[in-house]
């Protein structure tokens, strides 16, 4: 069974910052890729950063290139999202999602959907506010 386990949301004052992690655990293939989403009430979850554990392949949605930094760890198994310069309209709920099947080469296409990934973490909060 996939397990995805997030941690390291809170509160943070405008341009502070703040590291979120995700332990992943029970896939069985040694390459798959990860992605960080973000929602906010009444809104779409929109897919923040992605990585493919594979390699060098990453994605960042627009409104956080510069400042959003993802990677993994040496094992593979821990997914982090380092955000910087921190702004209020970053308050979100955090998800870590993953799949399988999920082709990396769509990360240089854009338009990441939730819909695309099939495991999820129960998500973290991040509030960002003076």
């Amino acid at each position: 069974e996939v397990q995805l386990v997030e941690s390291g949301g809170g509160l943070v004052q405008p341009g502070g910052s703040l590291r979120l992690s995700c332990a992943a655990s029970g896939y069985r293939v040694s390459t798959y890729c990860m992605a960080w989403f973000r929602q906010t009430p009444g809104k779409e979850r929109e897919a923040v950063a992605g990585l493919w554990t594979g390699g060098d392949i990453t994605y960042y949605t627009d409104s956080v290139k510069g400042r959003f930094t993802i990677s993994q760890d040496n094992t593979k198994t821990t997914l982090y999202l380092q955000k910087n310069s921190l702004k209020p309209e970053d308050t979100a709920m955090y998800y870590c999602a993953a799949d399988a099947r999920f082709d990396y080469r769509r990360y240089f296409k854009g338009n990441i959907r939730q819909g695309d990934f099939s495991d999820w973490g129960q998500g973290t909060q991040v509030s960002v506010s003076s």
